[in-house]
Protein backbone atom coordinates (compact mmCIF):
# COMPACT_ATOMS: atom_id res chain seq x y z
CA UNK A 1 0.00 0.00 0.00
CA UNK A 2 1.15 3.41 -1.32
CA UNK A 3 0.23 6.84 0.93
CA UNK A 4 0.20 8.76 -2.37
CA UNK A 5 -3.66 9.37 -1.63
CA UNK A 6 -2.73 10.29 2.13
CA UNK A 7 -3.89 13.96 2.79
CA UNK A 8 -0.92 14.63 4.07
CA UNK A 9 -0.04 17.40 6.19
CA UNK A 10 1.78 20.41 4.65
CA UNK A 11 4.99 20.33 5.05
CA UNK A 12 5.37 17.13 4.28
CA UNK A 13 3.97 16.86 1.05
CA UNK A 14 6.15 20.04 0.03
CA UNK A 15 9.13 17.42 0.53
CA UNK A 16 7.87 15.22 -1.90
CA UNK A 17 10.74 14.97 -4.76
CA UNK A 18 12.25 11.44 -6.50
CA UNK A 19 14.06 9.83 -3.99
CA UNK A 20 17.86 9.34 -5.17
CA UNK A 21 18.67 6.08 -5.79
CA UNK A 22 21.56 3.98 -3.55
CA UNK A 23 24.64 2.74 -4.83
CA UNK A 24 24.18 -0.63 -6.47
CA UNK A 25 26.64 -2.33 -4.72
CA UNK A 26 25.83 -1.13 -1.41
CA UNK A 27 22.33 -1.91 -1.49
CA UNK A 28 22.91 -5.84 -3.12
CA UNK A 29 25.43 -6.29 -0.29
CA UNK A 30 23.17 -4.94 2.50
CA UNK A 31 20.51 -6.96 1.06
CA UNK A 32 22.77 -10.52 0.89
CA UNK A 33 23.56 -9.16 4.73
CA UNK A 34 20.02 -8.55 5.70
CA UNK A 35 18.92 -12.14 4.68
CA UNK A 36 22.09 -14.43 5.76
CA UNK A 37 21.35 -12.14 8.76
CA UNK A 38 17.83 -12.96 9.56
CA UNK A 39 17.58 -16.27 8.33
CA UNK A 40 20.21 -17.40 10.66
CA UNK A 41 18.49 -15.79 13.50
CA UNK A 42 15.44 -17.45 13.20
CA UNK A 43 17.19 -20.43 12.82
CA UNK A 44 19.36 -20.38 16.17
CA UNK A 45 16.75 -18.65 17.58
CA UNK A 46 14.03 -20.75 16.85
CA UNK A 47 13.83 -22.28 20.46
CA UNK A 48 13.42 -19.19 22.30
CA UNK A 49 10.52 -18.06 19.81
CA UNK A 50 8.91 -21.20 21.26
CA UNK A 51 9.58 -20.65 24.80
CA UNK A 52 8.32 -16.90 24.18
CA UNK A 53 4.89 -18.37 22.15
CA UNK A 54 3.97 -21.05 25.29
CA UNK A 55 4.43 -18.21 27.79
CA UNK A 56 2.65 -15.89 25.65
CA UNK A 57 -0.11 -17.94 25.28
CA UNK A 58 -0.36 -19.37 29.12
CA UNK A 59 -0.78 -15.59 30.78
CA UNK A 60 -3.66 -15.01 27.45
CA UNK A 61 -4.83 -17.60 26.26
CA UNK A 62 -7.34 -15.35 24.34
CA UNK A 63 -5.16 -13.39 22.49
CA UNK A 64 -2.70 -14.04 19.50
CA UNK A 65 0.97 -14.45 20.28
CA UNK A 66 2.21 -11.83 17.40
CA UNK A 67 1.15 -8.17 17.26
CA UNK A 68 1.23 -6.71 14.17
CA UNK A 69 1.09 -2.70 14.04
CA UNK A 70 1.27 -0.63 10.61
CA UNK A 71 4.17 1.08 10.27
CA UNK A 72 5.64 3.84 6.93
CA UNK A 73 8.85 2.52 5.59
CA UNK A 74 11.07 2.25 3.04
CA UNK A 75 9.23 5.49 0.14
CA UNK A 76 6.33 5.83 2.00
CA UNK A 77 5.00 2.17 1.81
CA UNK A 78 3.14 0.88 4.27
CA UNK A 79 3.65 -2.12 6.33
CA UNK A 80 2.80 -4.69 9.21
CA UNK A 81 5.59 -4.45 11.49
CA UNK A 82 6.03 -7.32 13.59
CA UNK A 83 6.37 -7.94 17.42
CA UNK A 84 5.90 -10.70 20.07
CA UNK A 85 2.86 -9.35 21.44
CA UNK A 86 3.29 -7.36 24.65
CA UNK A 87 0.04 -6.01 25.54
CA UNK A 88 -3.56 -6.78 26.51
CA UNK A 89 -6.47 -7.57 24.06
CA UNK A 90 -7.66 -4.12 22.68
CA UNK A 91 -4.54 -2.24 23.80
CA UNK A 92 -4.68 0.64 22.00
CA UNK A 93 -8.52 1.33 22.40
CA UNK A 94 -8.08 1.04 26.31
CA UNK A 95 -5.01 3.43 25.73
CA UNK A 96 -6.83 6.17 23.32
CA UNK A 97 -10.32 5.67 25.78
CA UNK A 98 -7.90 7.44 28.72
CA UNK A 99 -7.86 10.75 27.63
CA UNK A 100 -5.75 12.43 29.73
CA UNK A 101 -3.26 9.50 29.57
CA UNK A 102 -3.31 9.19 25.70
CA UNK A 103 -2.59 13.08 25.59
CA UNK A 104 0.61 12.34 27.98
CA UNK A 105 1.40 9.40 25.36
CA UNK A 106 1.82 11.65 22.56
CA UNK A 107 3.10 14.33 24.11
CA UNK A 108 5.91 12.35 25.83
CA UNK A 109 6.76 11.18 22.20
CA UNK A 110 4.54 8.36 21.54
CA UNK A 111 5.81 6.25 24.76
CA UNK A 112 5.03 5.88 28.32
CA UNK A 113 7.09 4.49 31.38
CA UNK A 114 6.45 0.99 31.80
CA UNK A 115 4.86 0.92 35.00
CA UNK A 116 2.24 3.81 34.19
CA UNK A 117 1.21 1.86 30.69
CA UNK A 118 -2.16 0.06 31.75
CA UNK A 119 -1.70 -2.16 28.47
CA UNK A 120 1.54 -3.79 29.11
CA UNK A 121 0.97 -7.72 30.43
CA UNK A 122 3.53 -9.29 33.28
CA UNK A 123 5.23 -11.00 30.57
CA UNK A 124 5.27 -8.18 28.63
CA UNK A 125 7.37 -5.88 30.72
CA UNK A 126 9.88 -8.34 31.14
CA UNK A 127 10.22 -9.40 26.75
CA UNK A 128 10.46 -5.67 26.40
CA UNK A 129 13.05 -4.90 28.77
CA UNK A 130 15.15 -7.69 27.54
CA UNK A 131 14.22 -6.59 23.80
CA UNK A 132 13.04 -10.15 22.87
CA UNK A 133 9.44 -8.58 21.87
CA UNK A 134 11.78 -7.28 18.45
CA UNK A 135 12.61 -10.78 17.37
CA UNK A 136 10.26 -11.33 14.74
CA UNK A 137 11.06 -8.47 12.82
CA UNK A 138 13.63 -10.87 11.30
CA UNK A 139 10.85 -11.70 9.66
CA UNK A 140 10.08 -8.27 7.97
CA UNK A 141 13.43 -8.70 7.24
CA UNK A 142 13.27 -11.57 5.22
CA UNK A 143 10.32 -10.22 3.58
CA UNK A 144 12.68 -6.65 2.10
CA UNK A 145 10.45 -4.31 4.54
CA UNK A 146 13.15 -4.29 6.76
CA UNK A 147 16.80 -3.97 7.07
CA UNK A 148 18.53 -5.44 10.45
CA UNK A 149 20.20 -1.97 10.59
CA UNK A 150 18.41 1.57 9.81
CA UNK A 151 15.98 4.26 11.17
CA UNK A 152 13.12 2.63 13.52
CA UNK A 153 9.87 2.73 11.49
CA UNK A 154 7.43 5.58 13.09
CA UNK A 155 3.53 5.27 12.72
CA UNK A 156 1.94 8.47 10.43
CA UNK A 157 1.63 11.13 13.83
CA UNK A 158 5.32 10.66 14.29
CA UNK A 159 6.01 11.64 10.32
CA UNK A 160 5.59 15.19 10.65
CA UNK A 161 8.52 15.20 13.53
CA UNK A 162 10.60 14.93 10.06
CA UNK A 163 9.02 17.51 8.41
CA UNK A 164 10.91 18.51 4.81
CA UNK A 165 13.20 16.08 5.66
CA UNK A 166 10.68 13.41 5.90
CA UNK A 167 11.72 12.17 1.81
CA UNK A 168 15.36 11.66 3.36
CA UNK A 169 13.84 9.77 6.14
CA UNK A 170 11.90 7.16 3.91
CA UNK A 171 14.45 7.04 1.53
CA UNK A 172 15.84 4.13 3.45
CA UNK A 173 14.42 1.23 4.76
CA UNK A 174 13.59 0.90 8.73
CA UNK A 175 15.89 -1.10 10.61
CA UNK A 176 15.45 -3.79 13.17
CA UNK A 177 17.92 -1.46 15.33
CA UNK A 178 19.40 1.61 14.24
CA UNK A 179 21.73 4.10 15.89
CA UNK A 180 19.06 6.05 17.55
CA UNK A 181 18.94 2.84 19.57
CA UNK A 182 22.51 2.56 20.48
CA UNK A 183 22.60 6.63 21.32
CA UNK A 184 19.77 6.35 24.00
CA UNK A 185 16.91 5.06 22.36
CA UNK A 186 13.25 5.72 24.74
CA UNK A 187 15.50 7.92 26.56
CA UNK A 188 16.19 10.50 23.53
CA UNK A 189 12.92 11.60 22.10
CA UNK A 190 12.18 14.21 19.40
CA UNK A 191 14.07 16.20 17.93
CA UNK A 192 17.36 14.97 19.19
CA UNK A 193 15.96 11.53 17.72
CA UNK A 194 15.39 12.90 14.58
CA UNK A 195 18.75 14.17 14.57
CA UNK A 196 20.13 10.57 14.99
CA UNK A 197 18.18 8.95 12.39
CA UNK A 198 18.78 11.42 9.92
CA UNK A 199 22.40 10.86 11.21
CA UNK A 200 22.30 7.43 9.52
CA UNK A 201 20.65 8.26 6.77
CA UNK A 202 23.36 10.85 5.34
CA UNK A 203 26.36 8.80 6.34
CA UNK A 204 25.00 5.11 6.24
CA UNK A 205 27.92 2.36 5.21
CA UNK A 206 28.85 -1.09 6.01
CA UNK A 207 31.19 -0.45 9.09
CA UNK A 208 28.33 1.81 10.68
CA UNK A 209 25.66 -1.16 10.27
CA UNK A 210 28.45 -3.74 11.56
CA UNK A 211 29.21 -1.24 14.62
CA UNK A 212 25.54 -0.12 15.03
CA UNK A 213 24.92 -4.51 15.55
CA UNK A 214 27.46 -4.64 17.87
CA UNK A 215 26.66 -1.98 20.31
CA UNK A 216 23.12 -3.00 19.59
CA UNK A 217 23.85 -6.36 21.12
CA UNK A 218 26.01 -4.92 23.71
CA UNK A 219 23.10 -2.71 24.70
CA UNK A 220 20.55 -5.67 25.01
CA UNK A 221 22.51 -7.58 27.25
CA UNK A 222 22.69 -4.91 29.48
CA UNK A 223 18.84 -3.75 29.33
CA UNK A 224 19.48 -0.02 28.72
CA UNK A 225 16.96 2.66 27.18
CA UNK A 226 14.21 -0.43 26.57
CA UNK A 227 10.96 0.03 28.22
Amino acid sequence: MRLDSVEWPGTIRAAARPIKAAFPLHYISKRIIDVIGAFSGLVLLAPLFLVITVIIKISDPKGSVLFQQQRIGHQYQMFGMLKFRSMVHNAEKILKDNKPLFAKYVANNYKLEGDEDPRITRIGKFIRRTSLDELPQLINVLRGEMSLVGPRPIIYEELEEYGEQSFDFLSVKPGVTGYWQIKGRSNVGYPERKDLELHYVYNQSLRLDFYILFKTILLVLFQKGAY
